[in-house]
């Protein structure tokens, strides 16, 4: 089994949250909660892996907070 890392956002003009997996070309999608997102992702990056295992674009390393005065 495979693990992929995912960036979640709230799309402020649908409510959607959405989701793409950092240098993963194609891997994206879109849901009405969490949990729909999360098998929407697994479908896409499942049909994505059928062509063979993807030679990232870039690593997800995490997020930082960046404080502004």
């Amino acid at each position: 089994m495979r693990v992929y890392s995912a960036v979640i956002e709230r799309c402020p003009k649908t409510g959607l949250f959405v989701g793409f997996v950092p240098g993963f070309s194609g891997a994206h999608s879109q849901g009405e909660t969490l949990d729909e997102l999360n098998r929407n992702l697994q479908e896409v990056i499942a049909m994505l892996l059928e062509d063979g295992e993807p030679q990232l674009e870039s690593e997800f390393v995490g997020i930082q907070n960046v404080a502004v005065a």
